[in-house]
């Protein structure tokens, strides 16, 4: 997991570490030039800005040549393998402030505290509206109240394991303190623009006629393949089994394929192409788009419901004792509902439940920990696929790695949507990540 610190509270990560040793290499033929030790220092896919590749962040760090390797090519001609490293940008992950400030989140709770003295009110907080004089009194609802009491239930665990994890980064200087001065001087971040299209495609391709079992074959990245079109990639399951990084172009954007890696583009309606690659997986990691509020106002990017979560195959996916991780927010009934009904669904058992910690570059919190909107952690629930046969002769020769439970994953986010630490401290060979895009 790129792990910097390890204490009995959980992990400090480091995001940034973990995306660049994937290894994102690509690894070109090129015709030699009239100088032997000429060479390109940067090359720019079409982008959305300058070293930049679509909305993933990648940059171009180099393009170097060996001249001393040179291969025949087709016309007995010599010609220089050329190797282009990707680098996720640093900047990315240069999170300098906390996206609300503890004095004007202490300023509010001040006023609302004064208003409910003035007015007698128990379970009533008044709120300013800003830009106007009026105020009015929200009575709390039954989520809220909940969510109150879960956020008092951990609230010490979080603080406590958090502060523990946070100085051994500023002991070795992996986190660090921002000064005034530094903080005055820093340039502001400028995010690349999120035009991916993954979405368009995943909705193109629900929509195309059903293809039988053998149209459903996999399809495997060669050296060099540019026949590929956005047609060959629906529906069926694109894999790259090389040691190098694949580069993909879906409506002119550029994407990069990990070395031993694979994807299906599709819609979640549309998973028979993933029962038909007759694969099971040791880790599932999963990370629903959830409905809340907030997204069906800004109407952001579409949600699941209940419903459609539980029809994901997990049962036909999953290998013996197969660990399944759930990406969830703070609101109780999605917690609830994962406990209580998806995990029994899929005869999961509920094994632990673990919190993300989002914190600055100098180890602050990126919301107040009390903040009644926004928290600044997020959960995740881990469960045991059980099986449904007893196999007392196999289970007795499985080594299945028992659980820690309540642990903190303490990382600095990614400025881009929705971008998760790695979990990649598993044992297990084969992970499934379902990662639902936004539209």
């Amino acid at each position: 997991m790129s792990v910097v610190h390890q204490l009995s509270a959980g992990w400090l990560l480091d995001h940034l570490s973990f995306i660049n040793k994937i290894n994102y290499q690509l690894h070109q033929h090129h015709e030699p030039c009239c100088s032997k030790n000429e060479f390109t220092t940067s090359v720019h896919f079409e982008s959305l800005q300058m070293d930049s590749v679509s909305s993933s962040g990648a940059c171009a760090a180099f393009i170097a040549s060996d001249p001393t390797t040179k291969p025949e090519n087709d016309d007995g001609g010599n010609y220089e393998m050329l190797t282009q490293k990707f680098v996720f940008r640093p900047e990315l992950f240069d999170v300098t402030k906390p996206y609300i400030t503890p004095a004007v989140h202490k300023e509010c709770q001040q006023s609302n505290e004064k208003e409910d003295l003035m007015n007698g009110v128990k379970k009533e907080i008044s709120i300013s509206i800003i830009g106007k004089k009026r105020k009015r009194c929200v009575v709390f609802n039954q989520g809220e109240l909940d969510a109150m009491e879960y956020h008092t239930k951990i609230r010490e665990l979080i603080l406590d394991g958090s502060l523990q994890l946070i100085q051994e980064g500023l002991k070795s200087g992996f986190l660090y303190p921002l000064f005034e001065k530094q903080d005055k001087c820093s340039k502001p971040i400028t995010l690349p623009l999120d035009t991916c299209n993954l979405p368009e495609l995943c909705e193109m391709a629900k929509h195309l006629p059903s293809l039988n079992e053998m149209e459903h074959q996999t399809l495997q990245l060669v050296e060099e393949d540019t026949s590929v079109t956005e047609q060959d990639l629906f529906l069926r399951v694109v894999e790259n089994n090389s040691s190098f990084t694949k580069v993909i172009t879906l409506m002119g954007q550029k994407y990069l394929l990990p070395p031993k890696s694979s994807f299906l583009l599709s819609d979640i309606s549309c998973m028979q192409p993933l029962l038909n690659y007759r694969k099971t997986f040791d880790v599932i990691v999963i990370d629903p788009p959830w409905q809340n509020k907030s997204v069906k106002r800004s109407n952001r990017y579409s949600y699941l419901s209940p419903l459609q979560i539980k029809q994901i195959p997990i049962p036909k996916l999953a290998a013996p004792n197969c660990l399944l991780v759930t990406w969830v927010t703070n609101r109780q009934k999605h917690l609830r509902f994962i406990k209580e009904e998806l995990y029994p669904s899929w005869s999961v058992e509920v094994v632990a439940e673990w919190h993300w910690v989002k914190i600055t570059n100098s180890g602050e919190f990126v919301f107040p920990l009390d903040s009644p909107h926004k928290k600044p952690y997020e959960g995740l629930i881990l469960g045991r696929v059980q099986e449904k046969t007893a196999l007392p002769l196999r289970n007795a020769d499985v080594n299945v790695l028992p659980i820690p439970d309540h642990k903190l994953i303490v990382s600095v986010p990614c400025t881009l949507h929705s971008h998760k630490p790695p979990l990649a401290g598993a044992t297990c060979q084969r992970t499934i990540f379902y990662k639902f895009k936004l539209n």
